[in-house]
């Protein structure tokens, strides 16, 4: 089984949504960052890792969202909120970045695989008194 971490990257109540360049079977769709966890490496340092790498930015994970998802292929979804701790995220390998309030999360074609995940993390985009 392969683990693919997400990051649930939030600022002010939005979450930041990535638009796929590659592969041309997955580009146009909208994900959440993050990538394939290396062989020796935590989930958690795969993640800051791959948010460095696509993004620019330095995330700090606030908590694991609950589940795993599949991604098809013997992948699975693994998400954890994060908020920045350094620098503005950048499209690096991405077609696009958009920060997307609750309510403006289907306003983008999310892969197939990262919906239920979006939908897992959007009651962290709400203020704690309404949770």
């Amino acid at each position: 089984m392969v683990i693919v971490v997400g990051a649930a990257i939030i600022s002010d109540g939005r979450l930041l949504a990535a638009q796929r360049a590659a592969p041309a079977s997955l580009a146009g769709g909208w994900e959440l960052p993050g990538g394939k966890v290396d062989p020796g490496e935590s989930d958690e340092e795969a993640l800051i890792r791959e948010c460095k790498e696509e993004l620019g930015v330095l995330v700090e994970l606030t908590a694991r969202v609950e589940g795993d998802w599949p991604l098809g292929e013997g992948k699975i979804l693994r998400v954890w909120t994060a908020r920045l701790a350094a620098g503005e995220p950048a499209a690096l390998e991405h077609t696009a970045l958009r920060w997307l309030a609750p309510d403006e999360l289907g306003d983008v074609a999310w892969l197939p695989g990262d919906l239920p995940a979006v939908e897992a993390v959007r009651p962290h985009l709400l203020p704690p008194s309404r949770r």
